[in-house]
């Protein structure tokens, strides 16, 4: 019999298939006191798997490129964490073996996050899947993984870790179904990279019988069981509607009525120029360069290196705009050739431009290396600094930009509360804004980005958020600039019409999502997005702010 349960959606599209379960297995190692002698070999044990699971994650990373590199990154940074090593070492010296050492370790760090109030699934995900993995390789048996299929399947976990997602083969993996996790976990973001469609926070999902068809519904979060024929045919029939839509939304992004609001793919390299284009982006609004200096090593790479792998991204998009982001490092991205070990709250210490103004030889080299890549192209480069706090920070990037020759639009990007709220001065020393939404969210409402138990403050749809991203763009249009929007929020399609409504001029996404927010946008007239804006803007928190702004687009 036919029933219908219901998660939330958290990547689009239609998904039917047979149920395939995650492979699990039992990692917990047995108790056991060791002798004083072995305490050495035991950490010697503990350290070279730790790195070798850290090593593993980014060899991942470097596979799949994009948005899960990065992921794969900050989880690599986990298994390297100095206060886990220090822990592990100490419960080896009182006589725990290497393997029960990570686990405890690790267990003890997930119960103090747990503690501090809800915690994000998709953060226990990663921290779990390194914990797995480490004791994994320590006791000699091998990780559970995704199951082998020779024909399509839905796959069907507890929760997915980033490491699995990220490099999932979607010409069998159909969609995916999770119990637990949430629409700004790891594993949804990638989701939404991969295209596939996915349903998370689904109660009950792990109880799905092996076999069992199902259809999963990314955008609305149902997953109905056992679908008759008919139902199986109605939502091939969504499917095919929701398809037929999206191919009729072509060309540059624009409302109904005309106003155009370019669309924009945020990448990491070369790796990720093929989506874009085949998404129609009409550029990149955001290229992280910060994976090319984490593949460096212990230096930044050289010129010559920095050159051919910008040129690459740049000739793809001949005549189009190419956003760059220089350098960020510090804060979850560290460097160590370049940013302090000790800092007591990076994200609040030396990170993005304030790491490059003390390190000018960085900035300088990766701005020559821009130039020397653009050098006979007819491509609209355009350079943006992170973390710009000021007019004097504006300034000093505008200033190396300029002293290195680079012949480009210079820009900065809003990311704290006073470069929204000193916009209009910022504009005086550069020109364009860049909106990055989640580093802007953490920092408006002092709500630690990777903190579960403060996942609520990072919803874009904050009405504060909002009022942010209004003030930076309505003094880009007073000074006759652009002011674009390249963080998550962005690859909401209903979002990305309020964003449109407060006068965003450009709006850069992950390569899935583009043809998603084309189509949003082509239903809606401006003012009909202004509206909408206003309404989530006047609402008292972000749900409502949510359900205030697809009453005004729905016409309800």
């Amino acid at each position: 019999m036919e029933t219908t349960l219901r998660g939330v959606g958290v990547s689009h599209g239609v998904a039917i298939g047979e149920v395939r379960h995650m492979r699990t297995a039992e990692l917990e190692p047995p108790t056991e006191q060791i002798p004083r002698e072995r305490v050495p070999h035991e950490r010697e044990r503990a350290r070279q798997a730790m790195e070798a699971v850290a090593a593993d994650l980014v060899a991942r990373g470097n596979l799949a490129g994009g948005e899960a590199q990065a992921v794969l990154e900050a989880q690599a940074m986990m298994a390297r964490d100095p206060e886990l090593s220090a822990d592990v070492e100490r419960r080896i010296a009182v006589g725990s073996t290497a393997e029960r050492a990570v686990h405890d370790s690790l267990c003890a760090y997930r119960a103090l996050l747990a503690g501090a109030g809800e915690y994000l699934a998709g953060r226990v995900a990663d921290l779990d899947d390194v914990r797995n993995r480490i004791v994994a390789r320590l006791l000699g048996v091998p990780m559970p993984g995704v199951p082998d299929s020779d024909r399509p399947f839905v796959l069907v976990a507890r929760d997915l870790a980033p490491a699995d997602t990220a490099l999932l083969d979607t010409s069998l993996v159909l969609g995916f179904v999770t119990e637990e996790g949430g629409p700004t976990s790891h594993s949804a973001i990638l989701a939404r990279a991969l295209g596939v469609p996915a349903v998370v926070a689904l109660e009950g999902a792990v109880e799905l019988a092996e076999g069992t068809v199902v259809a999963v519904d990314g955008s609305t979060g149902e997953v109905s069981v056992d679908p008759s024929p008919e139902q199986q045919e109605r939502l091939a029939g969504i499917a095919r509607e929701r398809k037929a839509a999206l191919a009729s939304a072509v060309g540059p992004g624009a409302t109904s009525d005309g106003h155009k609001v370019p669309l924009l793919a945020n990448i990491g390299g070369p790796a990720d120029v093929a989506a874009a284009l085949e998404a129609g982006a009409e550029g990149v609004g955001l290229f992280r360069t910060e994976f090319l200096f984490l593949d460096g090593g212990r230096k930044a790479p050289s010129e010559k290196k920095q050159a051919e792998v910008y040129r690459q991204v740049l000739e793809a998009f001949p005549e189009g705009r190419v956003v760059v982001r220089v350098l960020d490092a510090g804060a979850d991205k560290p460097l160590g050739f370049l940013t302090p070990a000790d800092e007591p709250n990076p994200a609040l210490g030396v990170r993005g431009l304030r790491t490059l103004l003390g390190h000018p030889e960085v900035l300088r080299t990766q701005l020559r290396a821009l130039s020397r890549a653009a050098d006979g192209l007819p491509v609209y480069l355009e350079v943006m600094a992170p973390m710009v706090a000021d007019r004097a920070d504006a300034r000093a990037f505008a200033d190396a930009c300029r002293e290195a020759g680079l012949r480009a639009k210079f820009g900065a990007m809003v990311e704290v509360p006073s470069a929204a709220l000193r916009a209009r001065s910022i504009l005086q020393e550069v020109e364009f804004l860049s909106l990055g939404t989640n580093d802007l969210a953490q920092y408006t409402f002092a709500a630690d980005r990777q903190v579960g138990a403060l996942a609520r403050y990072q919803d874009p749809w904050q009405p504060a958020l909002l009022d942010l991203v209004a003030t930076a763009a309505e003094a880009a249009g007073a000074e006759g600039k652009s002011c674009g929007v390249c963080g998550e929020a962005a690859s909401d399609p209903l979002l990305a019409c309020v964003l449109t409504g407060l006068g965003v001029t450009s709006l850069s996404m992950g390569a899935a999502a583009i043809p998603y927010v084309r189509a949003t946008l082509a239903k809606h007239t401006m003012a009909q997005c202004e509206r909408a804006a206003a309404a989530a803007r006047a609402s008292e928190s972000a749900d409502r702010a949510r359900a205030a702004a697809q009453s005004v687009l729905s016409g309800e």
